[in-house]
């Protein structure tokens, strides 16, 4: 039957009162219809009206009939859980844990998937209902921005899902296996470009510093590193510019204030490849001529932020959603660790594969931060120390979980002709990754593993003569344990859903194994100094002065940073 047809047949969907206070969205008529759409018992989403095709989230134009205008339209109510995660944590003060965040693929509307929640009328029976493969059927959370306002219909219908009582399904997804584009000539600008420097801040939780103050520290660093003086730097780029939230210096402009550069060339913001974009995009001034020696900074101070918004020092707002948070925040859904939640157990429940692999991967990083004098936490981790500490979001737990701390991490990006001035050597930029082969979307592209690697990872490995096996050490992106394991199959260590049985016991990432995985302690152990701290532990190790740390014989590295957004990888060669 065709899917108007399906609709038209359906009963209005229910009404349904959960007692959260939502954030809420603001009602611009490109995404109106979608939510007060409840109002009426139908769930509407945009469908091209040249090919029927139903559209999400809240687009206004059909990618596959250029030009051809979208227009929204009721859809059928049932579907399939596709991704689950349990969220244990307190995240919105309206939301009370636990509850279940999902992504359901609707039935009438290929390729569309919702971000949504699962109604639970009995709590301890979430545990039995949370699964990937359950049938579902939409109901509605009728909302009001001002909660106190209690005569009168809501201004929002929350699109929200319960079993449907059909039988499971498979639950699956399309297993997404990109096609990278093949270099456009034979030249590679990577090989006109060193890194010739690298600094580090003090790292550590809630350190009360300014965050510029940080920046300055690890640039004066690397600048010293690599024999050059402040006069000597004539371009700055950082990630992801001013961006508030405890997650950077605050851009170009307080740090270049605070340094006292003319820069020739700057750049600084988050549409990048991954947070390394800002070192490509040195590598490109540089590759071009535009400048000879770039400075590059990444700093955070998450935890300082943290504690200052529980202080009510910072923080606020509590208006109307827009953007992409809209699609989420609504349904509690405020963390990266549910997000990917979400996708790691598509990947569990599609690889039949469990927990123990996420656990070798955080037991792993807490051996290396045990090594490395920086590191936030060194004290002994056992999986039974996994196992035993209390969950976020399912799948993860504690210790699949990044540490917010704060920190600065600075890159000097250099002329390749200047790599015989360099006191302490430079480290050789064998091939980058960056490109985008899925929708870049949480929920909509890739589910099998975290968004926004498969990509990067696959057309890394175009640019360069090398293979996974001349890799020497593995420094793989670990906001959560997943995002390490999606970077080690998608980068060709193994096989789709091979990775428990690449891992094992955890001696093949260990610091003697075959493949060394962020011997340094990574984020989830050494702190989350947001991707730049992989490339600082990749100088290190290239140089050989990593100490007791350090892989031995070290040639190839590859670095990954990011993923959800956009993310990159590096291959980094030591200089011979």
């Amino acid at each position: 039957m065709p899917s108007s047809d399906r609709t038209a047949a359906v009963e209005a969907a229910p009404i349904v009162t959960t007692g959260w206070q939502r954030p809420l969205p603001a009602l611009v008529p490109q995404v109106a219809p979608f939510w007060t759409g409840g109002a009426d018992g139908e769930l509407r989403l945009p469908r091209c009206t040249t090919c029927a095709r139903f559209r999400h989230p809240g687009e206004s134009v059909c990618p596959d009939c250029p030009g051809a205008e979208l227009a929204y339209a009721a859809v059928g109510p049932t579907g399939v859980v596709v991704g689950v995660s349990v969220n244990h944590q307190m995240w919105l003060p309206g939301i009370t844990p636990p509850y279940v965040v999902i992504v359901v693929e609707l039935d009438d509307a290929p390729g569309v998937r919702l971000t949504s929640n699962l109604l639970v009328d009995d709590p301890s029976e979430i545990a039995q209902l949370a699964r990937v493969g359950l049938a579902v059927t939409v109901a509605f959370d009728e909302q009001r921005f001002d909660p106190q306002r209690l005569d009168g219909p809501g201004d929002v219908w929350v699109p929200v899902f319960r079993p449907s009582g059909e039988p499971d399904r498979a639950g699956l997804v399309h297993e997404a296996r990109p096609a990278a584009r093949p270099p456009v000539s034979d030249e590679r600008f990577e090989r006109r470009s060193v890194l010739s420097g690298v600094g580090i801040s003090a790292v550590g939780r809630r350190l009360g510093r300014p965050p510029v103050s940080l920046a300055v520290e690890a640039s004066l660093a690397a600048i010293a590193d690599a024999g050059l003086t402040r006069d000597d730097i004539d371009g700055i780029s950082t990630y992801p510019g001013g961006l508030g939230g405890g997650m950077s210096e605050g851009g170009i402009a307080p740090l270049e204030e605070a340094l006292g550069v003319r820069p020739t060339w700057f750049h600084g913001g988050l549409d990048q490849p991954g947070q390394s974009g800002a070192i490509v995009a040195a590598m490109l001034a540089v590759a071009s001529g535009l400048c000879r020696h770039v400075l590059c900074v990444r700093t955070v101070w998450e935890a300082t932020y943290t504690d200052y918004q529980r202080r009510g020092l910072v923080g606020g707002g509590g208006g109307r959603l827009e953007g992409d948070i809209q699609w989420r925040l609504p349904y509690g859904a405020a963390s990266a660790g549910t997000w990917i939640g979400l996708a790691a157990s598509q990947y569990l429940h599609r690889y039949k594969a469990d927990r123990e692999v996420l656990g070798r991967i955080a037991v792993n990083a807490r051996a290396g931060a045990a090594r490395n004098p920086n590191a936030v936490y060194r004290d002994p981790l056992t999986l039974d120390d996994y196992f035993a500490a209390r969950m976020i979001s399912t799948p993860f737990g504690l210790y699949d979980c990044d540490v917010p701390c704060d920190g600065s991490v600075a890159v000097i990006v250099s002329a390749a002709e200047t790599a015989g001035d360099a006191p302490n050597g430079v480290v050789r930029i064998n091939a980058v990754g960056t490109q985008i082969t899925e929708r870049p979307s949480w929920d909509q592209g890739t589910l099998t593993h975290e968004p926004m690697v498969l990509g990067p990872a696959t057309h890394l490995w175009t640019r360069t003569d090398l293979t996974p096996a001349d890799v020497d050490v593995a420094l793989l992106y670990d906001g959560f344990s997943f995002n390490c394991l999606s970077w080690i199959e998608a980068l060709g260590f193994c096989g789709f859903g091979e990775a428990s049985d690449f891992i094992g016991d955890g001696t093949t990432i260990g610091l003697g194994g075959s493949l060394p995985l962020n011997p340094h302690g990574g984020q989830l152990s050494a702190g989350r100094l947001h991707g730049f701290g992989f490339l600082h532990e990749a100088i290190t190790q290239l140089r050989g002065v990593a100490g007791e740390r350090q892989v031995a014989d070290a040639q190839v590295a590859v670095v990954s940073t990011g993923g959800g957004a956009p993310g990159g990888t590096f291959l980094l060669t030591r200089d011979t």
